[in-house]
């Protein structure tokens, strides 16, 4: 079967890319290809009752399938080029922030026109942050939530699937460059087009490694972050969550001068599994509906590491820290932050007789056993940091728990349209190591998408 355009993923950017397609040139034939399940297919087998863990699915619908990694994800649309990549040094600044409003805007049309778009222009809080030696980072954000992010989701398929062929459960072995473009090989058959577009995701990290070995494009290794997810009362960060919704803040710490982050900030959310490659790891997920509210607010704190000769594996230094809690947990490690201070591992006792409800069923345990000590130390010292900010966060009770590993591709080298060295091949979102966000990897998308129509018109 001949497309014109093969897109590989159906993530933020993979859906985007064919919306622009579609929408803009619809004479164009246009197919997708994803590992995972279509929307309404996905769902972890996990439910707290007859499942309580992971099971190792053979495809994880928590991280694959339409929508991708973000699909399940409390659908934060961070509008910057602060954080979320690097996406403005291949295409420019302002141009990045043009398409990022342009994704925001297809959001609200296709579902999202009650959510709030949070902004940190004007806020005092910035000043508060900078009195304590910590650093808040701009932003606007669209917080659409779980459910409202599943909804605009299902809108944007239900628009495309009569216009672009979906592949679901199809993942492709490989690509291979031919007279007329490209050779995408499946188990199904050999499909061909003229241009192709990879957007896998974090998910796809092995695979696109694995993809530009055998076409010898050029990589080098990407950043790994590293950390764990912290669970306290709402109200903690009540007076920050309720005016800007996400708050980035970035502390160095006075030990190792390392640089520590909040990320993915849940305001009453529920603290969940990600399985990636086989590993079980750490996120979160938050709720526009308030009767899926939770009484607990969660957030990550990361430190990146990024290795130079002769180490190289960043990401194989994350799976090492990540496979060693699930050795010693079974999967997601939970403990107090009293009992790590105090160099004691958290029982089940502790855990239940805190004054914190947990909103995910882990095993209580001792972080200091799986996370390296600089790391460890780190996170510790940006709690005492956010606790005279947020005055609760370094309490007794606030749960941690280990690990949370963001996961990076191998930074493919791209030129400014995100075309690799051969003519009509795109690696975009954060399967390229260039972006980090849903709203980043979604202006990818669009981005190439414009490149295609104009070459193709």
């Amino acid at each position: 079967m001949n497309y014109d355009v093969i897109i590989i993923g159906a993530g933020p950017g993979g859906i985007f890319s064919a919306y622009e397609i579609a929408h803009k040139q619809p004479e164009l034939k246009v197919a997708v290809f994803e590992a995972g399940h279509a929307l309404n297919q996905r769902g972890c087998p996990i439910d707290g009752d007859k499942i309580k863990t992971c099971i190792n699915c053979k495809t994880c619908s928590i991280m694959s399938g339409f929508g991708g990694a973000g699909a399940f994800s409390d659908g934060k649309y961070n509008i910057t080029n602060d954080f979320g990549g690097t996406l403005y040094e291949y295409i420019g600044k302002t141009r990045a922030l043009e398409l990022m409003r342009y994704v925001d805007e297809i959001n609200v049309k296709y579902g999202g026109a009650g959510t709030k778009l949070y902004s940190t222009a004007g806020t005092s809080f910035k000043k508060v942050c900078i009195e304590h030696d910590l650093h808040l980072l701009d932003a606007s954000v669209r917080h659409l939530g779980t459910d409202v992010n599943y909804v605009v989701l299902n809108n944007l398929y239900l628009d495309l699937k009569d216009k672009v062929d979906f592949f679901f459960d199809t993942p492709v072995k490989s690509i291979k460059v031919n007279n007329v473009g490209y050779e995408i090989v499946c188990k199904e058959g050999v499909f061909n087009c003229k241009k192709c577009i990879v957007s896998v995701g974090r998910s796809g990290s092995s695979w696109t490694e694995q993809i530009c070995k055998e076409l010898e494009i050029p990589t080098k290794s990407n950043r790994v972050d590293i950390g764990v997810r912290v669970e306290l009362p709402a109200e903690v960060f009540s007076h920050i969550t309720d005016e800007l919704y996400e708050s980035k803040i970035v502390y160095c710490t006075k030990k190792y001068n390392d640089k520590v982050r909040t990320f993915c900030m849940n305001p009453k959310g529920a603290v969940v599994n990600e399985n990636t490659n086989g590993i079980i790891t750490v996120n979160g997920h938050s709720y526009e509906d308030p009767s899926k509210q939770t009484n607990n607010t969660n957030f990550a704190l990361l430190v990146s590491k990024t290795f130079s000769e002769p180490f190289k594996d960043s990401n194989g230094y994350g799976e090492a820290i990540a496979r060693l809690s699930n050795m010693l947990g079974g999967g997601v490690i939970v403990q107090r932050f009293g009992d790590l201070i105090r160099g004691r591992r958290s029982t089940p006792d502790r855990i239940q007789n805190s004054f914190i409800t947990p909103t995910l069923q882990a095993t209580p345990g001792d972080l200091s056993l799986v996370l390296p000590k600089r790391i460890l130390d780190g996170i510790i010292e940006m709690i005492y940091a956010l606790d005279k900010i947020a005055p609760g966060t370094a309490n007794d009770d606030t749960l941690l728990y280990g690990v949370e590993v963001k996961f990076y591709t191998m930074q493919v080298e791209v030129d400014g349209n995100l075309q690799t060295k051969y003519n009509g091949l795109y690696i975009i979102g954060d399967g390229s190591g260039v972006t980090h966000s849903l709203s980043q990897a979604s202006a990818s998308g669009v981005y190439v998408a414009q490149d295609i129509i104009k070459n193709l018109k």
